[in-house]
């Protein structure tokens, strides 16, 4: 499983760890993700994603999972967080129909 979150696509960084006489080896960043269930309104269920906790603030201030991929571009979206936005539309338009 990479280190990357599915939602923002933040991932690993790579520096230097400086000491006291400043030497210099490499180093790298690993960024804080967490395995978390997220509800979808639109699918009825609990989606399990692993993302960053700036992930899950951003999805809380949008309004949720189902709002916060519906209105963000495909663009900036990970592979796995279209292929999500995909059965979300599928389960809306099903909703709508009926």
């Amino acid at each position: 499983m990479s280190r990357r979150c599915m939602i923002t696509g933040k991932g690993v960084l790579t520096g230097n760890n400086v000491s006291h006489a400043h030497n210099k080896t490499r180093r790298r960043y690993l960024p804080n993700l967490q395995n978390t269930s997220i509800l979808s309104d639109a699918l009825g269920q609990m989606v399990r994603l692993r993302v960053t906790p700036n992930a899950i603030r951003t999805i809380d201030h949008k309004g949720g999972l189902d709002a916060y991929l519906l209105g963000t571009p495909n663009r900036k979206l990970t592979l796995e967080a279209k292929r999500l936005k995909r059965r979300i539309q599928k389960a809306t338009e099903k909703a709508s129909v009926a």
